[in-house]
């Protein structure tokens, strides 16, 4: 019985799918066609369109082109609709084309043959009125301030209208276009203004929004600035000029200009914004511009603390050793991690907070942003030191930041790290009493009574004078004295190895320090002959190179080498010193106030002298 019923299911869902593809058959057996025109009456230089739609056919072949004298039409592609009701299914599709009235006058399109499959149909005739266009030529157009408003705009946003002098400031700029107008971004935005850097921008986000019922693409660019010095600024405005397509022959001077269009209740009823090639379109130039901001800037504090090189924000330190025992002379790395958000790129090593006892290497640093701005992340400093004594720690390493926050100085310091330092002198000390075999035997053997003297018999041998005590017949090496008197010259000897040992490792040290600042110096210069370096790597590498170039010919410390210094270290004339000063001032201003605006670079003729200046610095 149930087998007898499933055959009957089986059968009816069977009958109507057959019932379902028959009707889908007798649809695709009776296909239709249809012609029509968005606007029947237009003016010379409006585009309209033309739409041939074919239904009841998957298949079907229109005419590419349509000549018709005194109006240049063009086709914009198909589209397809598929629907179904009640089990029946209908598809359509539907080709449009652009038409461009070139001159005024009543135009027939005639009748065009539609092939589907083996079948061909016709469409109706239809008529369009192109009446004389009001306002110049049919060919000219320009895009006036107040149209370009309605189709593009540009925001600058400054989230803070005061801050301190080295503060980073994110901000915002954002382009928006109006997507019919298919925007092509020709200059990317830029920022005016002066007294504050400006953070290179990065590649920007694009999304889609609607603002005042009006669909916008728009491009959102982040960067950051910094003041550069104290008072009260204009940002921007931010400007940027873009390529968009209008519909040609349109004029400014005309009551409906084709950027009207957007006013109108259903924009996208011109044909001109359904071609996806903007056949009937010819591109302009136009520029937006934001508003400009503004900026209050105020000074830091002037208590700030010795090592403070510059850097403000938020900050937090962390720090590690490796190895952690070694030898008097051998180098140990400090690895000093400040994490945060601020202005990295001003941003000094920490300090020893004592240096006694060690010998310090200029540090290395490396940078991990942790956004799309590069004022967010952690950026590592390696420090190596080397130990001239016995040591138990590293001592704490300070750090020291400005808070515009808190408003005031914060000094970071780390844990002194535990190590091992072996090695060194050794402190004199008494060697102990070597024993001799006389001595060992006196100890081990107890001393013997003194035997009672008997009294001399009165012989007349025994009236001779008595002649004393006698000589001891011990041997010298086994006598006290004898090593005794060794001590002074063993522990002499002792002194002039460790001395030696000591001498060695300090020669030793001071080689590996001369060969390190002898590779640096190179390293610098090779730096230097490169094209690539920025302002401030620039002058920051040239002004090292400087005091590393001081420091071999002086033996003194390269961090405490300035410019009168060096100068009077290499006997510089007059002319030399003064570019001496100036290349150390470029550098510290640089350091202390960032990237300059504009391009980031320099004349090959100033590098060129800052380059000959620092090689006529024969060590």
């Amino acid at each position: 019985m149930s087998m007898y019923r499933s055959q009957i299911r089986i059968a009816m869902l069977i009958g109507a799918l057959a019932a379902f593809a028959g009707s889908n058959c007798a649809l695709a057996d009776s296909p239709s066609v249809t012609a029509v025109l968005s606007n029947s009456q237009v003016a010379v230089g409006e585009t309209v369109q033309l739409q041939i739609r074919v239904s009841g056919s998957g298949e079907a072949k229109a005419p590419e082109n349509i000549a018709i004298e005194g109006l240049e039409i063009h086709p914009t592609g198909t589209s397809r609709q598929f629907e179904m009701r009640n089990f029946t299914t209908t598809s359509s599709v539907t080709h449009n084309y652009t038409i461009l009235p070139l001159k005024a006058g009543a135009f027939k399109i005639p009748s065009q043959t539609i092939r589907v499959g083996n079948n061909s149909l016709r469409t109706p005739e239809l008529t369009l009125n192109v009446v004389s266009s009001p306002g110049g030529s049919a060919r000219s157009g320009t895009i006036t301030q107040s149209a370009s408003a309605k189709i593009a705009f540009a925001e600058l946003i400054v989230p803070k209208k005061t801050a301190y002098v080295g503060e980073m400031i994110p901000i915002e700029i954002r382009l928006g276009f109006d997507l019919r107008v298919r925007p092509k971004l020709a200059e990317g935005p830029e920022i005016t203004g002066q007294g504050f850097t400006t953070q290179k921008l990065q590649q920007p986000q694009q999304n889609i929004e609607t603002i005042g019922g009006r669909t916008y693409d728009v491009l959102t660019f982040r960067t950051a600035i910094a003041a550069a010095r104290t008072g009260k600024f204009e940002i921007g405005p931010a400007q940027a000029s873009a390529i968009v397509v209008i519909p040609r022959g349109q004029s400014s001077a005309r009551p409906r200009s084709p950027l009207d269009l957007f006013n109108m209740d259903d924009p996208f009823a011109d044909p001109f914004f359904s071609d996806p090639f903007g056949s009937f379109g010819q591109q302009q130039k136009v520029t937006i511009k934001s508003e400009p901001a503004t900026l209050d800037v105020k000074p830091l504090p002037p208590n700030a603390p010795a090592n403070f090189s510059g850097a403000v924000g938020n900050f937090a330190m962390t720090a590690n050793a490796i190895p952690k025992s070694v030898q008097v002379g051998d180098p140990i790395t400090v690895i000093a991690t400040i994490s945060g958000r601020g202005n990295f790129d001003r941003m000094n090593a920490p300090a020893l907070e004592d240096e006694h006892g060690w010998h310090k290497y200029p540090p290395s640093s490396k940078f991990k942003q942790d956004d799309d701005i590069g004022i967010s992340g952690a950026k590592n400093f390696e420090i190596v030191l080397s130990p001239n004594e016995k040591k138990s720690a590293v001592p704490p390493l300070a750090f020291s930041y400005f808070d515009p926050i808190k408003e005031n100085y914060v000094t970071a310091r780390s844990e002194p790290i535990p190590i091992q330092v072996q090695g060194g002198a050794v402190p004199a000390a008494t060697p102990p009493r070597l024993a001799t075999p006389a001595t060992a035997a006196t100890s081990a053997t107890p001393a013997p009574v003194a035997a009672k003297p008997s009294p001399k018999p009165q012989d007349i041998l025994y009236q001779l004078p008595d002649r004393g005590r006698l000589q001891s017949f011990t041997p010298l090496y086994a006598r006290p004295v004898f090593w005794t008197a060794q001590i002074v010259p063993l522990i002499a000897l002792l002194g002039f190895v460790g001395w030696k040992i000591r001498q060695a490792k300090i020669d030793n040290r001071e080689a590996r320090r001369i060969a390190a600042l002898h590779q640096e110096s190179a390293e610098l210069l090779r730096r230097l002959r490169r094209s690539e370096l920025s302002p401030q790597e620039y002058f920051s590498d040239a002004s090292r190179a400087v005091r590393v170039k001081t420091a071999l010919a002086k033996n003194v410390d390269p961090n405490a080498v300035d410019a009168e210094t060096a100068a009077a270290a290499f006997e510089l004339d007059e002319n030399s010193r003064e570019q001496l000063r100036r290349l150390f001032q470029r550098s510290d201003e640089l350091r202390y106030s960032g990237r300059p605006n504009g391009s980031g670079t320099l004349l090959r003729e100033d590098r060129q002298q800052v380059l000959e200046l620092i090689e006529s610095l024969h060590v």
